[in-house]
């Protein structure tokens, strides 16, 4: 006896869904667009700080969750009707290498912000937990991930910060997704919130499987384009792309020198983005301001910025302690009338 597809959907092997290898393709080049920003940020062709703040600090956000959103669709797609655990384990520990190899590359190229827990990082870990949570009921599947996306609406409009806490500042915690000032690093997602889109992709995909819409995805095609064929070697791509588009920002300055930075400007931008006081960007403004203006009066700006005074330096700090105490009365709430 036939099953009807919406009945035998479960039991069965789903046929590939091209849009979503294409989708996945969509997400790299957009990647690579980001990270290429970011590459000629430095090599000096944009003001520092410029691929961290802005539209192209939504953008990268964008396209994080764009692909842990994809990873969680693709995990339930890849785990019908049977999770098949050599093929999980196979694409497990490739990523896990990937993500070790970023690691280790990064320490030895850019010590000081070096990817200790980056999208491939993230990727490994929820695809650990993703194949836990496919064998639990679907309603479970659900509340967690309406928990995860109530918390990261109030994390960002309702309460920002309120879920941080120095106590899992350290990286060995930080990775959880609840520091309050995390070490500085090229690419930084943690658990919480880009669980979330990992989650509602996982869930959406289950819940799909309960209708027809796997079967009518499939049909519309769209496997053969170069996006989808891109798409279904993401990581390859994502280990290869960026040498590529870092040597082509080196080549540019033999052909066009990059312009001289300002130094006051690429001092506030860069303090700015480094900035991690809580109450908000207007806060961090004023500090800014305040230790360049004092920089400036001791004369200590032009050494700090040529790395002849360390930030820890005695003068550094009293400065940096009394531009905090010049705004602590911002940061005070307002005496009710």
């Amino acid at each position: 006896m036939t099953l009807p597809a919406t009945e035998a959907a479960p039991y069965a092997k789903p046929p590939r869904i091209g849009l979503v290898d294409t989708a996945r393709g969509a997400a790299l080049i957009a990647m690579a667009t980001y990270h290429f920003s970011w590459d000629l940020e430095f090599m000096g062709y944009l003001q520092p700080g410029t691929a961290e703040t802005g539209w192209l600090k939504i953008y990268a956000r964008a396209i994080a969750a764009t692909f842990l959103f994809i990873v969680g669709v693709s995990l339930v797609l890849a785990s019908r009707p049977d999770i098949r655990w050599p093929s999980f384990w196979k694409r497990f520990g490739m990523i896990a290498a990937a993500a070790v190899l970023i690691s280790a590359a990064t320490a030895y190229l850019v010590p000081g912000e070096w990817i200790y827990f980056g999208i491939l990082h993230s990727i490994a870990v929820l695809s650990l937990i993703g194949v836990v949570f496919l064998r639990l009921p679907l309603p479970l599947t659900l509340l967690v991930t309406l928990a995860l996306l109530v918390g990261w609406i109030a994390d960002i409009f309702v309460m920002p910060g309120v879920l941080g806490s120095h106590l899992f500042d350290p990286k060995y915690l930080a990775w959880l997704g609840f520091a309050a000032t995390p070490d500085r690093s090229n690419d930084f997602v943690p658990l919480f919130p880009w669980a979330t889109p990992f989650f509602l992709g996982m869930s959406l995909a289950r819940l799909a499987f309960r209708t027809n819409l796997p079967q009518r995805l499939a049909a519309l095609g769209t496997g053969g384009t170069w996006l989808a064929r891109l798409g279904r070697h993401s990581l390859a791509f994502y280990l290869i792309h960026q040498p590529v588009l870092i040597a082509i920002a080196y080549g540019l300055t033999f052909i066009i020198a990059p312009p001289k930075p300002d130094p006051v400007a690429t001092y506030l931008r860069q303090c700015n983005t480094s900035c991690t006081v809580e109450q908000g960007e207007a806060v961090c403004r004023s500090f800014c301001q305040c230790t360049l203006e004092q920089l400036q009066a001791q004369q200590l700006f032009t050494l700090f910025q040529a790395g002849q005074v360390k930030a820890d330096d005695e003068r550094i700090m009293a400065l940096a302690g009394q531009c905090s105490a010049q705004i602590e009365p911002e940061l005070q709430p307002e005496p009710q009338q």
